[in-house]
């Protein structure tokens, strides 16, 4: 069974999750797996663009390095990335061979989508001397926290999945910052308690942990200004290149401004059209981002949502900038009803219609999960 298939037949989500599953998994062939230095990212927000700017800067340094992102726009190749290149079918494939020749059957066909592609992905990071390892709904019971890491970089927390990490900031965070190994860089935080929880966390475990205030320095932050501008990266992703750069410094290396020299990782406010922007941005935290990036502007917005998304309070946030909404109908058992959809808009007074297609004369703003960015994308290209 190839792999594609293989996958199929895995639901992507759960409404319970068994938290015991992975670590029994990786347990039986652990010791046959590589292990390259890993860094792991954690965070509500920026993990991707943080992750891809950490890890061409390793690579272009001459290491072999590998990305693990979640979730892909287009491929599922855009999860595995190895020395600047997604991976290829082929190597895809052989990666998926090996590892069922690894795991008994029963084991391989009980783990999640995201459980077993975490395993695939290491199978495929065997030559890599870094990998930086993007955590997927969490952080203490990811599935990417069962290896052993070399530091712990952390994004912007936030309340998400409130199902399962917590419906506070404080539940969200401790869930997140428990996975801390024991060296740890805090990225700048809108919420202070992040921090404080952070530092009796480190204390617990032994952890030399760092902020980034407390690492940056004046040339970091003069290099992100002048990539920013050159590369067109919003405040949040130089922000995330700031925390890119620091991490790479707490790994040994020598920060360059001609190592992070690139642009954001696809679709992160990314121009696909003279006129459209898309953003794969899905809870509070990101639309407080795009609302200052918009500032004083008025933008059409595509948009859609998961049911257990907050978007009433999403499109709140984003209403200063919004001139109408155009829903665009997703095939995703997640995505909300579209009569609640229509029910929050109506209570913010905020225009709607369906989505059809571009009017050249229009400013948009593709905004919402990695769905709506993939159903977007596809009615574009047909």
């Amino acid at each position: 069974m190839n792999l594609d298939e293989f996958l199929s037949a895995k639901p992507l989500f759960y409404d319970v999750i068994d938290y015991g599953r992975f670590p029994r998994a990786y347990a039986m062939i652990a010791d046959r797996l590589p292990a390259p230095a890993i860094v792991h990212i954690v965070g509500t927000n920026g993990k991707g663009s943080t992750g891809r700017f950490l890890a061409e800067a390793l690579h272009r340094s001459g290491k072999r390095t590998g990305h693990y992102t979640s979730p892909h726009i287009l491929r599922f190749n855009e999860r595995i990335w190895i020395d600047g290149e997604d991976i290829s079918d082929a190597d895809l494939e052989e990666a998926h061979r090996r590892l069922l020749a690894l795991l008994p059957s029963e084991v391989a066909e009980s783990l999640s989508y995201f459980e077993y592609t975490t395993l695939l992905a290491m199978i495929a990071f065997e030559e890599c001397d870094y990998v930086v390892l993007e955590a997927g709904l969490g952080g203490e019971h990811d599935a990417t926290n069962a290896f052993e890491k070399v530091l712990s970089v952390f994004t912007p927390i936030d309340l998400d999945h409130a199902a399962f990490l917590g419906t506070t900031v404080e539940e969200v965070a401790q869930t997140k910052l428990r996975s801390m190994t024991r060296l740890a860089l805090l990225g700048s935080q809108k919420h202070p308690e992040v921090e404080t929880i952070a530092r009796k966390i480190a204390d617990a475990k032994g952890t030399r942990l760092h902020t980034l205030h407390e690492r940056i320095t004046p040339a970091i932050r003069e290099w992100a200004l002048q990539l920013g501008i050159k590369n067109g990266l919003s405040i949040y992703l130089r922000d995330n290149l700031e925390l890119a750069m620091c991490a790479f410094e707490l790994l040994g290396f020598e920060a360059r401004a001609e190592l992070f020299d690139q642009g954001a990782l696809f679709g992160r406010l990314s121009r696909i059209a003279p006129n459209v922007t898309l953003d794969v941005g899905h809870n509070p935290l990101a639309a407080r981002e795009i609302a200052r990036v918009y500032a004083g502007k008025k933008v059409t917005l595509v948009y859609n949502t998961y049911r257990d998304k907050d978007y009433r309070e999403i499109l709140f946030i984003l209403s200063p900038i919004i001139e109408r909404v155009e829903i665009i109908d997703v095939n995703e058992p997640r995505i909300a009803l579209r009569s609640d959809l229509e029910a929050a808009l109506d209570g913010l007074a905020i225009p709607y219609a369906s989505f059809e297609r571009i009017d050249d004369a229009k400013d948009y703003l593709v905004f919402g999960s990695f769905s709506v960015a993939e159903t977007f994308l596809k009615r574009m290209n047909h």
